[in-house]
Order: C-alpha cells, then structure tokens, then sequence
C-alpha cells in the first residue's frame, strides 16, 4: 500500500517506455543491411585507390587538369611545388569546416571518410604507379589518354555507387545547389568547368581540351557502372489494335504486359496503353510487329536496367 502511494505506477509506466524505446533500437539494428553497408565500404576503398591511381598514373605527369581539387593540386604542384597528397588534404579539413558550417553535419559526415581517405589513397598508389608506369605509360598519347578516360570513369563510378564522395568540388557543388538555387549537375558543371579553365590557363588550351574529353567521356563508364548494362527495352504502346498486339507479345514474344487506362490528351477518349519489356535481341522485332498491325500505334521505347518479377518471367532471357 505505501509503494502504491508513492507513485508505484508511474514507475512501472517509465519501465515500459524504456522497454519499448531499447526494443525499437534493437528492432532497427536488425533492420540495418551489414551486407550493403561493407558493399558501399569496399565499393568506396575501392573506388578511391583506383581514382588515387588515375591521378598518379595519368593525370599528373601528362599535366591533365580534369576535376575536383586534385585538378588544383595538380596546377599548385606546377605552380608553386606543392605535394598533392598534402595540399589534398589540407583543402579538403577546410572544405568539411565550411560544409559543417553552411550544410549541417548530416551532410557533412557523408564527405568525411572520402575526403580524408582520398589524400591517404594518393600516397599509398605512388609507389603502385611508379612501378606500373614502364608498363602503362607508353610513348602513344592518345593511348594514354584511352586509359586515363577508362579508369578515371570506372573509378568515378564506384566512388558514386557508394553513396559517398571524394570530397573538394562536390562539396563546393553541393553548397551551390543549396544557395544559389542551381541544379547539382549545373553547379558540378560550373565548378570542374572553372578548375578544367585554370588547368588551360597554365598548361595550354590543348592540355584543357584533353581534359575537357576525359571528364566527358568518362561519364560513359559512370552511367554503367551506377546503372548497369541495359539488356531489355521498355515499351509503352498506345494502339486501337489492343487485342491483336496482346496477342502478338503474350504468344510470340513469350512474355507479359501491363495495361495502363489512359485518356487522351487531344482527343480526350479513354484508351489503354499497354507496358511491356524485352529483351534487346527482341527489339527491333516487335517494333515492327506492331507497326505491322497498326501503322499509326503510338510508341515510347526506352532503355531498361533492371526487370523483376512479372508473368512468365522464366520465358525471358535477361531475368
């Protein structure tokens, strides 16, 4: 009786919110995916030594100005005989204090791994790419460049597809977004587009034109790598010959479909379009099936990265 005067039931009510509140938290650890998170980790590692490598292999000695800050430390090397991996590093404490600053620590913790481990990857591949170089490094430009193109943009891709950043310029992208109201692929644009000018400034408009080729076609194997091979289409068929096309895909092509009920926009009547994917050998084919059947059907055929579940779905080469 004196336990229940005191107060004993908000004792055992505080008990219960505690339980409740350490039972969440172990419900959500359970929740975290330990196989994504060592994924992105090896994927960042991985990415940021081979980006290191492209910096020392290719970039420096052929005085190529291509992004971010290792763009800069390439010119501060030329300039005044700074070391990169130092000057690296420096830029980059600075740049997480402005970011902390300007963006919050939410922000902030996604460039702190790449952004410290970038300068550490730049001297660690020193000695790799010295080794390496009489073997790369050959007497053909243009080669050269070739290799420069293919690693700069796998490496991009991987640093990308783990969800983090090597830091400098995209952090710089990153506050322009914020407050300049400006898209993130413009403001990444204006920032490499400001460092490639610098790079021509001091090593030459044809130095700045070969940059310029490698930050561009390098995107190629960015896209891959963040998106994967696209082996199927998406086809989205607006046609009057509903039944006859149904037919084609579900008995010729061996595969389902979707219908979507839709109305037009101009004319204003109700229709069905119908969704379906196949695969790249397959394209060509039912384009002109479908043709066959209603020379005025509407198309949108699109590429297609990633196909899941579905009707059929052992009849379909890709899956």
């Amino acid at each position: 009786d004196r336990l229940r005067s005191r107060g004993l039931g908000d004792v055992y009510k505080r008990q219960i919110l505690v339980y409740n509140y350490y039972r969440k938290v172990v419900e959500d650890m359970e929740k975290i995916n330990y196989k994504e998170i060592i994924f992105d980790g090896c994927s960042l590692v991985f990415g940021l030594f081979f980006y290191a490598m492209c910096f020392n292999l290719f970039l420096t000695p052929n005085d190529l100005v291509v992004s971010g800050f290792s763009g800069i430390a390439i010119v501060m090397q030329k300039l005044f005989g700074w070391t990169p991996s130092v000057f690296l590093l420096i830029s980059n404490i600075i740049l997480l204090i402005i970011c902390f600053i300007f963006l919050g620590w939410s922000t902030t913790k996604k460039n702190i791994i790449g952004s410290l481990l970038y300068p550490l990857m730049v001297t660690l591949s020193m000695p790799v790419a010295n080794f390496l170089s009489s073997y790369l490094v050959t007497e053909d430009f243009y080669l050269t460049l070739l290799f420069a193109i293919c690693l700069y943009g796998i490496s991009s891709g991987f640093i990308y597809r783990s969800g983090f950043t090597a830091g400098g310029s995209d952090i710089i992208m990153q506050i322009i977004n914020k407050y300049c109201k400006v898209s993130e692929s413009k403001a990444l644009l204006f920032a490499n587009g400001f460092i490639i000018l610098s790079g021509m400034l001091v090593f030459g408009f044809t130095k700045g034109v070969y940059s310029f080729i490698i930050l561009y076609c390098s995107t190629y194997f960015v896209d891959k790598i963040m998106f994967g091979i696209s082996d199927s289409k998406l086809f989205y068929i607006y046609t009057r010959k509903t039944r006859k096309i149904k037919k084609v895909i579900l008995e010729e092509f061996q595969t389902g479909f979707t219908t979507i009920p839709g109305t037009g926009g101009y004319s204003h009547k109700n229709g069905v379009m119908i969704m379906c994917a196949v695969s790249n050998s397959d394209y060509y084919l039912l384009k002109k099936r479908i043709l066959e059947i209603d020379p005025s059907a509407f198309m949108i055929i699109d590429k297609c990265y990633e196909v899941n579940g579905g009707v059929k779905r052992s009849n379909i080469p890709f899956l």
